[in-house]
């Protein structure tokens, strides 16, 4: 039908509801403007019951989903009226007194950008904010990486940690060609949920032996051994979650030349650096050993715990490729995933870290300030472990103090957590992951009487 003849035909709400009984099958009537079965006057057209106006929602079939595991802590904490409560379960850091820390150097970062009449609100490009891209790659490979300065890295800016593991996930969907991702079992809740949305194919390699609450390394590299060539292998680069084991150097090595010797592809899921240890040096370290062999590697980057800025969803994903034509096309492509995703990244989270990173001064006092993050950390470690052995708690605590990072797997069981939540409102994750970010002088002191409770209550 042409366009001439189809506005005629459907010109005026007589015709438009002729048309409508023509495609049902039923007779229309114009005197009387209504729709009649041809052959029987019961088969009247009727609204669908489906229809929200007309009866229960369209969604009616809709089940209630459960809480997050992780963030599902946090909203039972906040139900507690308990005044002695302790929230242990979400990774954020917190000071000594309780509170969530803005950096003095994020501050005053932000002060400069809104001091700034020049700065606007414009779009940023699909990949993001160039000088926090080219900055969070130095930040990441060192500034005198090969891979750098032979322009063979890609990095576009993400939605933070999880934004950017997305994003390299559906990009190795469309253009790997083995769709199996290895995670370490376990490993952070979202990761499988992530990898598998974005199209891969999720399988697990053993990383934590709850005997010696270390690394089982044995069984590492024999399920990187199994896995099939091209395979990609997901890393934490350093202070793992949730268990706060990770590889020594000399393991790394052995790792790389595994991974390198069956032509798997690492992607490294970076969180932590520079909140691990209070170092950025040595928190990168896994991930330079692998640039510096010349093969290719994605990393994930998310400025949430070093620089404390969880809710503006800063990160950054980082492809090293083994040219800089390849680079190119690599990028090009990743615009293609994250057009229709979120189209592109916000600008202002970005040019706070850019701000920092491209300033020596800020730089430096940046590096102070994430070294005390750390540092606290480490004597909550050492407190929680000294009042553990002052009770004679039984067992070996020691992992407490050998584990690194933000979180701690305690090693209690299920049954052990839910008693220290009900008798001692203390909140962490079933599987017994505490967040020593969450932890005080103050509150140390009630979590070693509730752990000593639980191991000698319930076996």
């Amino acid at each position: 039908m042409g366009d001439a003849n189809m506005r005629a035909e459907l010109g005026s709400p007589g015709r438009r509801l002729g048309t409508l009984a023509r495609h049902l099958g039923v007779d229309y009537s114009p005197a009387s403007s209504s729709l009649m079965a041809s052959h029987n006057a019961s088969e009247i057209v009727t609204p669908s019951t489906t229809a929200g106006s007309y009866g229960g929602s369209v969604f009616a079939n809709v089940v209630q989903a459960p809480e997050d595991p992780i963030l599902g802590v946090t909203v039972a904490y906040n139900k507690d009226p308990s005044p002695v409560k302790v929230n242990l379960g979400v990774g954020a850091y917190r000071t000594e007194e309780g509170k969530p820390l803005v950096l003095n150097v994020v501050r005053r970062a932000e002060q400069l950008l809104v001091n700034d009449p020049s700065r606007v609100k414009e779009y940023l490009p699909i990949t993001g904010l160039a000088d926090f891209n080219k900055l969070s790659a130095k930040l990441i490979f060192g500034a005198d990486s090969p891979a750098i300065q032979e322009n063979r890295v890609a990095t576009v800016q993400c939605l933070s940690g999880t934004g950017s593991l997305r994003v390299g996930g559906e990009f190795l969907a469309r253009h790997h060609h083995e769709h199996t991702i290895y995670i370490p079992q376990p490993t952070w809740g979202n990761h499988p949920k992530v990898f598998t949305l974005a199209g891969l194919s999720v399988k697990t390699y053993r990383y934590y032996d709850p005997t010696t609450r270390g690394l089982n390394f044995e069984g590492l590299l024999e399920d990187l051994s199994m896995a099939p060539h091209g395979a990609i292998v997901l890393l934490h680069a350093c202070a793992h979650n949730p268990t706060g084991v990770d590889p020594t150097l000399d393991q790394w090595e052995q790792i790389r030349l595994l991974i390198r010797s069956k032509g798997l592809l690492p992607f490294f899921d970076s969180a932590y650096q520079g909140f691990a240890s209070g170092n950025l040096e040595a928190d990168a370290q896994s991930i330079r050993m692998f640039v510096a062999d010349g093969g290719e590697c994605l990393t994930a980057q998310s400025y949430a715990k070093n620089m404390g800025l969880y809710g503006e969803r800063v990160g950054a994903l980082s492809i090293v490729c083994k040219s800089a034509d390849v680079a190119v096309r690599v990028e090009s492509q990743l615009k293609l995933v994250i057009r229709p995703m979120y189209s592109n990244p916000p600008i202002h989270g970005a040019s706070i870290v850019a701000t920092i990173l491209k300033d020596r001064k800020m730089y430096h006092e940046w590096t102070i300030e994430l070294k005390a993050m750390a540092d606290r950390i480490i004597r909550m470690r050492q407190q929680l472990f000294d009042a553990l052995r002052t009770r004679g708690t039984p067992g070996d605590w020691s992992h407490i103090i050998k584990q690194i990072g933000m979180f701690t797997f305690t090693g209690l069981n299920r049954e052990q957590v839910t008693f220290m939540t009900k008798e001692y409102h203390i909140y962490m994750t079933s599987d017994g992951r505490i967040s020593m970010a969450g932890l005080s002088s103050k509150t140390v002191p009630h979590l070693a009487d509730a752990i000593h409770a639980a191991v000698t209550r319930i076996k």
